[in-house]
């Protein structure tokens, strides 16, 4: 079949894809992603086709609404900087999302972002399709929702916050969508936020359930698959210089940002680096899109290194814990220390510190050395921590997150008669 995976956002929105892509096209499906022209080399050398959609993720996040974001003090403070950005280029991302999917495809996989515009798209030109997710946003009581700080509300409270969440959102995407349902005749749909979407739609989740378990309380059709770990860059060697600085000393800790853009970069390098003083530790640090960087005889900078290769050689990670990055901790079985700025960073923070692997996450807001180095220390030196990371990294080897998506889409190859 011809699968097209839609998908909008940082290099962490878009990295899982090419992994399942690349599982989906081994075992005979054409498979093209849709995303950011920033990407087009990063995905077309993995051998998957490639469909430009429009928007600069990282101009965004540098812009002075973006930068607004980043200091952002409160989760409702947040949602109206993260609708202000948003209804500004979501028009020009919805019609890039339909230009894409009109050049073809049997079966269109969808992201969170991507998903309310890819379901009108099918519906109107009978075109399957499914979610394709990396967060977990359907309401439940048993987690709070994104966006509201990582804290639980209780069960009865924790879905209130939710639906308030939705109704937050809609102020986002029903303007374009609705635009683009007008433009595909088909009637209005009252939107509920994000997902207000048909009933019955199935949505496959790329993250694992021993990181979060399905709530019993999800629709069915909502299931939890397994991580779609990103495909590394084909024929990458790691750069003599730091092979030389690991082979030189005991694991360092890693630091990095990844898609986050401060405007003082250089205040950030310098905490990181005094932090990593105090606690007495080598580092590494990523420079990411932030443009970090800091050197002495026990720190180093790097460039895009895969996670994969470098977090098992670590002590622990300092990150910002988005789904991507804390992941890649995850599976390399190393403590983490998440210092979340932004969205869905401080759920995923929140869930490292419930599963035993990192000390309490420290707002990126609220950041100073001291307390980086006492939270560094306690992940270096936690023998809990480590064996707790340890265990999760053995469960999650033992797991095929893209099984239950190849399921899904082998049920559809009967009826693939997508657009010529």
């Amino acid at each position: 079949m011809r699968v097209l995976i839609v998908t909008a956002g940082s290099w962490g929105d878009v990295a899982p894809y090419t992994g399942l892509g690349v599982r989906l096209r081994s075992v005979g499906h054409e498979v093209t992603l849709a995303t950011h022209e920033r990407f087009e080399q990063a995905v077309t050398a993995h051998g998957l086709g490639f469909r430009a959609l429009p928007v600069d993720p990282r101009q965004e996040l540098a812009s002075q609404v973006g930068q607004g974001l980043a200091r952002a003090v409160s989760p409702p403070v947040a949602m109206a900087r993260v609708a202000r950005m948003a209804r500004a280029f979501m028009p020009r991302l919805t019609r890039g999302v339909a230009d894409a999917v009109r050049q073809g495809a049997d079966v269109v996989l969808s992201s969170t972002v991507t998903d309310p515009m890819c379901a009108a798209l099918g519906e109107a030109l009978g075109l399957p399709s499914i979610g394709v997710y990396l967060q977990p946003v359907q309401p439940t009581g048993a987690f709070p929702p994104m966006l509201t700080g990582g804290r639980s509300f209780g069960s009865h409270g924790n879905r209130l916050a939710a639906y308030a969440l939705w109704a937050g959102t809609d102020h986002i995407f029903a303007p374009a969508v609705g635009a683009l349902r007008r433009e595909l005749g088909l009637p209005r749909r009252r939107f509920g936020g994000m997902l207000g979407l048909p009933r019955g739609r199935s949505v496959l989740h790329g993250f694992s359930p021993r990181i979060v378990p399905r709530p019993t309380d999800w629709p069915r059709g909502h299931e939890v698959c397994g991580y779609w770990w990103p495909q590394p860059p084909p024929g990458w060697e790691p750069d003599q210089r730091l092979l030389d600085f690991l082979d030189a000393g005991p694991p360092p800790v890693f630091a990095g940002f990844g898609s986050f853009v401060t405007a003082d970069a250089e205040r950030l390098s310098t905490l990181l680096a005094d932090a990593m003083r105090r606690a007495r530790v080598r580092g590494i640090i990523q420079a990411g899109w932030s443009g970090l960087h800091a050197e002495n005889d026990d720190l180093i900078t790097v460039q895009e290194v895969p996670h994969a290769w470098l977090f098992p050689r670590t002590a622990a990670v300092i990150h910002h814990a988005g789904a991507g990055t804390t992941a890649a901790g995850l599976r390399a079985g190393v403590p983490s220390v998440p210092v979340p700025v932004q969205l869905d960073q401080h759920f995923w923070a929140a869930r490292l510190h419930t599963l035993g692997v990192s000390p309490r996450p420290l707002r990126y807001q609220h950041l100073t050395a001291q307390r980086l180095s006492s939270a560094l220390t306690s992940a270096v030196k936690s023998p809990a921590l480590r064996a707790r990371a340890r265990d999760i990294a053995a469960a999650l080897s033992r797991e095929d997150g893209t099984r239950q998506v190849l399921t899904a889409i082998e049920r559809l190859a009967p009826s693939g008669n997508g657009i010529p």
